[in-house]
């Protein structure tokens, strides 16, 4: 009886919270910084002053990538499963002269839609053939631990 009535005031005091917890990784309010940026007229400078440096810069173009994820605590059902809310991912494009030619932004239900390809690559080489098993147990019988122990 005692237990029971224990376990009630602890679910109780769990479930008694009004805020839920979020964990937020990279930039906050991405979409709202990104209404401040301005085609052929923001530089990389501004660029930094209004949002900060990037997340990521691509090797080969001029492509500045900015990241924006939020999760968020499900109900206590679900036993602190965590749930994203927030995916968005900025993708800035630079010119020559360092002004910026386009931008777009990627947000959760755009990455849903992103179809990933389902082939395998297959190996050329397989490990069951007759020459491995014998290199693999003379391997086994050099690296074998009673050949180790000096005498």
């Amino acid at each position: 009886m005692k237990y029971i009535f224990f376990l009630s005031i602890f679910l109780l005091t769990l479930n008694c919270s009004i805020n839920k917890v979020s964990n937020i990784h990279g930039f906050r309010s991405l979409d709202k910084k990104s209404e401040k940026i301005l085609l052929s007229k923001t530089n990389k400078n501004d660029v930094r002053k209004i949002i900060g440096p990037p997340s990521s810069i691509s090797n080969f173009d001029e492509i500045w990538f900015y990241i924006e994820r939020k999760k968020t605590n499900q109900k206590i059902f679900k036993l602190g499963k965590q749930k994203i809310s927030k995916n968005n991912v900025l993708i800035i494009k630079f010119d020559k002269k360092d002004m910026v030619i386009s931008k777009e932004i990627i947000d959760l239900e755009d990455m849903n839609k992103i179809k990933i390809a389902d082939k395998k690559t297959l190996k050329k080489f397989k490990q069951d053939n007759v020459v491995y098993n014998v290199l693999s147990t003379l391997r086994e019988k050099i690296n074998a631990p009673t050949r180790n122990k000096k005498k």
